[in-house]
C-alpha cells in the first residue's frame, strides 16, 4: 500500500458516516479475518484514506488499529469521534486534539485505597505541529455549515477508559479530577489506538474528538439536541484536513528521499559497485539508510528474473505513492514484461534485449533516483552474466 495513505478509525457508525461522506468513490477492502475497510480519495484532495470501524472500547480499538497498520502500512493513523468535556471552557461542538492520552483505569487496590498507575502516550512532535498548523489555518471550517458558532480547537490531554462517564459527582468523576485534572475530555478508545501505534515503529497517531456532551449527567439532553451529530461533523472536518496535510508531508518526504536529500545533505540514495569473476567489492559508509542489496558472488542473488520481480514490486509502491504517473508506470511494466519473456524462453536468451528493456525502464523512472539506481544495478547484473 501507499506510504502516503492515512488510516482513519472510528468507534460509532455516525462517526464513520461523517468521514465516509468526504470520500470519493470509496472501495471495499476486505481483511482476511473479515474486517472491512473502505479506501477512497478525499473529495477535492489528493489524500487516500482507509476508513475503518472498530466499535467501542480500548481493546477492540487496539486490535483493529494493529490490523489496519499491518494491512496498509500508513503514513499516519487518525482516530476521530466524540467525547465528553471535563472543563467548562470547552463548548459543545468544539474539537479536542489529544497531546497526551491517559489510560486512567490502571492502578493497584490497597488497604488505604486505590493507587493510580497511569499509562500515557504522547503525540509525536511532527504530527502535533501539523495539527496545530491546520487549526491556525482555519480553512478546515469551510465545510461546516454557516449560521452556527464556529468551533474552537483545543490541544491538551484526554483520558480513555472503559466506561461512559455521565456524572460530575460519581466515584469515577472524582477519581479523574483528582488524578487527571489537566485532561480536557474523556472517551473510550484513544488508549488502545495509541498503544497499537506505539508498538509499530512509533507510527504518528492523532486522536481527534468533537465535544458532544459535558460528562455531567446531561448526555441524554445533548443527544436529543443533536449535539453528537454536530460534534462528529466538526471533528470529521478537522480530521480530513489534517489527513490531507499529513499525506502532503509524507509525499514531500518521499520526494526528498528519492532525490537523495537528507536535511541539508545531498547524497545518492544508492551506492552500487559491480564485481565480475573473482573480484571483490567493499563499501565504506559513515551511515547507511535503507537496505543493502548485493548482486553477484556465490552467496548473492544472481537470478535477474528475481531482481526484475523485486523491481516490479517497488515500481508498484512508487506508483501508489504518486512518484510515478499512470503512463510512466504502465510503460515501465511493459518493458519489464518484455525482459521477463526473454528470460523465460527455453532457447538462447538474448540478454541484449533484456538490457535494452531495462535501459528504457531506467529512462522512464529517472526522476526517482532510488528506482533508477536499482535498475542500473540490475543492468550490471545482466551484463555480468553475458
Amino acid at each position: 500500500m501507499s506510504s502516503n495513505l492515512i488510516v482513519v478509525l472510528t468507534a460509532l457508525d455516525v462517526e464513520y458516516d461523517a468521514v465516509r461522506e468526504k470520500l470519493s468513490d470509496p472501495q471495499i477492502h476486505r481483511h482476511p479475518q473479515g474486517t472491512r475497510f473502505e479506501v477512497g480519495r478525499l473529495v477535492g484532495g489528493r489524500c487516500r484514506i482507509a476508513l475503518g470501524l472498530v466499535g467501542k472500547g480500548n481493546q477492540a480499538a487496539a486490535v483493529l488499529a494493529e490490523r489496519a497498520i499491518t494491512e496498509f502500512d500508513p503514513a499516519a493513523l487518525l482516530f476521530v469521534g466524540v467525547a465528553g468535556a471535563l472543563h467548562f471552557h470547552l463548548a459543545l461542538g468544539d474539537v479536542v486534539v489529544a497531546t497526551h492520552v491517559y489510560a486512567f483505569h490502571g492502578g493497584t487496590s490497597e488497604d488505604d485505597g486505590f493507587k493510580s498507575r497511569p499509562r500515557v502516550w504522547e503525540v509525536s512532535h511532527g504530527a502535533d505541529q501539523i495539527a496545530r498548523h491546520v487549526a491556525r489555518d482555519r480553512t478546515w471550517m469551510d465545510e461546516i455549515r454557516t449560521g452556527r458558532r464556529a468551533p474552537e480547537v483545543h490541544f491538551g490531554p484526554i483520558t480513555a477508559g472503559e466506561v461512559v462517564l455521565n456524572s460530575a459527582v460519581s466515584a469515577h468523576a472524582r477519581w479523574i479530577r483528582q488524578h487527571y485534572n489537566d485532561a480536557l475530555a474523556i472517551e473510550m478508545e484513544g488508549a488502545g489506538v495509541a498503544q497499537a501505534a506505539h508498538l509499530n515503529r512509533a507510527l504518528p497517531v492523532v486522536v481527534v474528538r468533537g465535544v458532544s456532551d459535558r460528562a455531567d449527567g446531561t448526555k441524554e439532553t445533548t443527544d436529543r439536541e443533536q449535539w453528537q451529530a454536530r460534534a462528529v461533523a466538526n471533528a470529521a472536518a478537522f480530521t480530513t484536513a489534517l489527513a490531507e496535510s499529513l499525506a502532503a508531508e509524507a509525499r514531500d518526504h518521499d520526494r526528498s528521499t528519492a532525490n537523495g536529500t537528507r536535511g541539508n545533505l545531498e547524497m545518492s540514495e544508492m551506492i552500487h559497485n559491480v564485481a565480475k569473476d573473482n573480484a571483490q567489492v567493499g563499501v565504506q559508509a559513515g551511515r547507511v539508510y535503507g537496505g543493502i542489496r548485493v548482486y553477484g558472488g556465490q552467496d548473492a542473488q544472481t537470478d535477474p528474473a528475481e531482481a526484475i520481480a523485486a523491481l516490479e514490486t517497488r515500481l508498484q509502491q512508487a506508483h501508489a505513492a504518486e512518484q510515478l504517473d499512470e503512463n510512466t508506470y504502465s510503460a515501465a511494466l511493459e518493458e519489464l514484461a518484455t525482459a521477463r519473456e526473454v528470460l523465460r524462453s527455453n532457447g538462447p536468451q538474448d540478454m541484449g534485449t533484456v538490457t535494452l528493456a531495462l535501459k528504457k525502464v531506467r529512462g522512464l523512472v529517472g526522476d526517482v533516483a532510488a528506482l533508477a539506481a536499482e535498475v542500473t544495478s540490475i543492468i550490471a547484473l545482466v551484463q555480468g552474466l553475458t
